[in-house]
């Protein structure tokens, strides 16, 4: 064997070894990502899931002592095919059994398991083949692991920045099954060339129905999605869309115009009670506020919290701040989305900023077109309701870069199930909160369920009162979730007794569908023991007791 074939060897296996690191952290993270969108709870699950993939690596690693000197190639060319096929097939598999079996996790890990030991097989075996090429075991180990390593840090950037923003996560993972499909086609050809590899028809016809079976997963996979994730919902869907930031899926029941929104499998609203969770949220506080010019809204990307607060014809301007761009621009465009928001964003103007200088020059008003009847005909006249803004970026980066101050503060997000949604709920966000607040204004907090997840509604009211408010916990029963809940918050110098006294006296003077005064009133009204509790832990961003607390001691009703 020359010199040139030596190097080329090397070299070659150094870029398999790149390669497969690249794609074996994309099929942990692919894995990871499944069992966060079907088990809930990313953090332990990405935990688990990567602590699986390194136990089953180790025991490949053991394996691969079996394979004798003279099988390296073909058990490399085998491994590569495993990886393609259940690295590609495995989340369409797995949302399979989610569908239709109680132990869809048993799916879930066992392609865990089956990728873990795969991938486990590949470093010692590649390392074994390069033995041939290389005279010291420092260098043969040094070239390989660090291309392993190097693909690792690839294959975590295309991950990150390429692979969650434009596929569809079955999409990518057959995109990665590729990258697998083609080592082991490199390396039948070039071992086959060189002799190493016994020409037989075996192998190439493993690699035919391979890559059948690739490409047709690949052109398939939208299709199958659908198919796949309708048995999860009750309704027909509509629409489903994976962004950088969420899975999102919308659906319609017909008969009754039902429109449900779920974001990564949780619901979010649905259009027949939808009023009873947006106006407690926002018409009481705008009530008790003695001005209400200003009013900033965190999250609230389908536009229904911004629809009520359009109403108040003393709103001055409108800030909308939600991460996702893709949610802002659906609540804006999507018939379905855009008649239940009322067409709040219709004429926002829509910046997307992130870091420093997050806040644009200039805003756009917005119109409510009216009629006017006159003795002889009817005059059509416009009316300015506010200047609206949709930002989308972290909340919790824009309250550290904005300057100024709002009377109403109305914080809409998702409930706390994850590290970047519970930071959301922490001391030092609130505290942050309250240096925008003007000095009479408010702030209004989606809070959970005191009944279902009264620990973490408790929780959430203690952190706000850490961070230098007063509180007042209201409740209303909104049938798509239960007995839901929120806190109104505001700087101690203003008496309780006397937003109390104001909170049970109001008269809402716009247009609702649900609330009343009679209703807010009960509102106030909580059941024996039920603010009640031995607990005393403060959410905060080094201590995420929320985490533990809304993921393992709520939702369990004795």
């Amino acid at each position: 064997m020359t010199r040139q074939s030596v190097n080329f060897a090397t070299i070659l296996l150094c870029a398999c070894m790149f390669a497969s690191g690249a794609c074996g952290i994309i099929l942990e993270y692919i894995q990871a990502s499944l069992a966060s969108m079907i088990l809930g709870n990313s953090f332990e699950q990405w935990a688990i899931v990567i602590g699986m993939m390194l136990f089953w690596m180790g025991f490949g690693s053991l394996i691969q002592t079996q394979v004798p000197k003279s099988k390296l190639i073909a058990a490399f060319f085998t491994v590569e095919i495993a990886l393609a096929l259940a690295g590609g097939f495995s989340p369409t598999l797995t949302y399979l059994a989610y569908g239709h079996t109680a132990h869809y996790n048993l799916a879930l890990y066992f392609f865990v398991s089956i990728i873990g030991i795969m991938i486990g097989l590949e470093i010692p075996i590649i390392i074994r083949i390069n033995n041939d090429y290389t005279r010291e075991l420092s260098t043969n180990l040094g070239n390989i692991l660090s291309a392993d390593y190097l693909g690792s840090l690839a294959g975590a950037l295309i991950y990150v920045y390429i692979l969650i923003r434009y596929f569809p996560i079955t999409e990518g993972a057959f995109v990665t099954a590729g990258i697998n499909f083609i080592l082991a086609l490199i390396t039948f050809i070039y071992f086959t060339r060189i002799g190493l590899l016994k020409k037989t028809v075996v192998m190439p016809v493993i690699l035919l129905l391979t890559c059948s079976a690739l490409v047709y997963g690949y052109t398939q996979n939208r299709d199958w999605n659908l198919r796949l994730e309708q048995p999860l919902y009750d309704d027909p869907i509509v629409l489903s869309r994976t962004t950088r930031y969420q899975h999102i899926v919308m659906t319609h029941y017909t008969p009754l115009d039902e429109v449900r929104l779920f974001l990564n499998g949780n619901l979010q609203f649905c259009s027949l009670d939808e009023v009873r969770y947006h106006e407690p949220m926002v018409h009481p506080i705008m009530h008790l506020v003695p001005v209400r010019k200003r009013v900033l809204i965190l999250g609230g990307g389908d536009g229904c919290a911004l629809r009520e607060v359009l109403k108040y014809d003393d709103v001055e301007s409108v800030l909308l701040v939600d991460l996702d761009p893709v949610m802002t621009q659906l609540a804006s465009t999507h018939p379905l989305l855009t008649r239940i928001n009322a067409n709040a964003f219709r004429d926002a103007r829509v910046v997307t900023r992130t870091g420093q200088g997050i806040l644009p020059d200039g805003h756009r008003s917005v119109y409510m077109e009216s009629q006017t009847t006159g003795f002889l005909k009817k005059i059509n006249t416009t009316t300015r309701i506010a200047d609206v803004e949709v930002m989308n970026v972290d909340a919790d980066k824009f309250l550290e870069t904005v300057k100024g101050f709002w009377d109403v503060i109305i914080v809409d997000m998702p409930d706390p199930s994850t590290p970047e949604l519970v930071k959301l709920y922490s001391r030092q966000f609130y505290q942050k909160v309250r240096r925008r607040l003007s000095v009479n204004g408010m702030m209004v907090v989606q809070s959970t369920s005191p009944y279902l997840a009264k620990e973490s509604f408790l929780c959430i009211g203690r952190t706000i009162e850490s961070a230098g408010f007063s509180t007042l916990p209201f409740h209303e029963n909104v049938p798509s979730f239960g007995d839901w809940g929120w806190h109104l918050a505001w700087h101690p110098s203003i008496r309780k007794d006397k937003v109390l006294s104001k909170a049970r006296t109001l008269d809402f003077k716009v247009n609702t569908r649900f609330i009343t005064p009679e209703v807010f009133r009960a509102e106030l009204t909580f059941g024996k023991g039920q603010l009640e509790t031995e607990d005393t832990r403060v959410n905060s961003v080094l201590a995420p007791a929320l985490l533990t607390i809304y993921n393992h001691e709520c939702w369990q009703v004795d």
